[in-house]
């Protein structure tokens, strides 16, 4: 390591970053051409959901769509033509506890007067054959981002609650069929929801269902199941694949330093603000309800902006 770089890490900055998917880019876009000068941690694995994903429609902008890698890799040359320092280093730890706050990387310590976390969710997963390998190819676990390519196409979804539903629900206004699998023979979700998914004439229930496999040559075509009641195994032949059943906020850094609901997602208030003066959050480790690129964009402006707030009153402070 350069000296150079072993000066700029154990200097304090005006702000760091932690996260490099929409909501973090956009907050060191915004930041850096404020002057901030951020730092931003990228992680090992930079760019967030979207580097699995083939094409994103909905983003404004882009009227024939873009590959979601692309995308967030125009979204890291904004970031850096404005000035933004990239670190492709991981936050393993955070000290938030005095005005200066810290944070850990396997390879430096860096100091900060503001922080915006932005690490968002991760979906979960079955951790079956074929989950994986046909990820952003058949496989999904947004809707609302994808179902436009199943129009009049067989898929299913996986899961009990109110997300199932709702996707379940939204899906079908496009393909021809929609398969809700789940392992119990009754639903967690709200009576409403569930009444709305079971009384929709494209929807199909398959309780007390098991998804053992998802299958397919280049792209999703089929998925084994198996009947925990009856004991029996089948195949179904659909063109998409939707998991529904959670995400886990990638919080864990942040244990007993910021103020967290039951699941794990910060708490805030006016969107982005945390219960730590200076340290403000960003995306899906706060919004378990829309998780979309856009939104989570809208939030690391939002952070952003009232970062250079912070840093005002800070100065004004000092």
């Amino acid at each position: 390591m350069s000296k150079n770089e072993n000066a700029n890490a154990s200097s304090i900055s005006d702000l760091v970053i932690i996260g490099s998917g929409p909501a973090g880019l956009t907050a060191a876009i915004y930041a850096a051409r404020a002057r901030l000068n951020p730092i931003l941690l990228a992680g090992e694995q930079w760019g967030g959901q979207l580097m699995n994903t083939t094409d994103v429609e909905n983003f404004p902008g882009f009227p024939d769509g873009i590959a979601g890698p692309l995308l967030m890799q125009n979204m890291i040359n904004q970031a850096k033509k404005f000035g933004t320092d990239l670190k492709y280093e991981f936050a393993a730890s955070v000290d938030l506890a005095g005005d200066i706050k810290i944070i850990k990387t396997s390879k430096n310590e860096y100091k900060t007067k503001a922080l915006i976390i932005a690490t968002g969710s991760i979906p979960k997963k079955l951790g079956i054959p074929g989950e994986d390998k046909f990820y952003g190819h058949g496989v999904s676990t947004c809707a609302t981002c994808d179902a436009a390519f199943y129009r009049e196409k067989v898929v299913t979804v996986v899961g009990g609650g109110d997300s199932a539903m709702e996707e379940a629900t939204f899906l079908a206004r496009f393909a021809s069929k929609v398969y809700l699998i789940h392992r119990k023979d009754s639903f967690r979700a709200s009576k409403i929801m569930t009444e709305r998914a079971m009384g929709h004439p494209k929807i199909e229930i398959l309780y007390n269902t098991e998804v053992k496999e998802v299958t397919g040559e280049m792209k999703v075509e089929g998925v084994k199941l198996f009947n925990n009641k009856t004991n029996e195994n089948s195949e179904l032949k659909i063109d998409g694949f939707f998991l529904a059943i959670g995400h886990i906020p990638s919080t864990q850094f942040l244990t007993n330093q910021l103020e967290m609901d039951e699941n794990g997602y910060v708490i805030t208030s006016n969107d982005v603000e945390t219960n730590v003066e200076g340290v403000y959050v960003a995306g899906e480790i706060q919004d378990h309800y829309y998780k979309q690129a856009i939104t989570t964009a809208g939030d690391g402006c939002k952070a952003a902006l009232r970062a250079h707030r912070w840093l005002e009153l800070f100065e004004v402070k000092g």
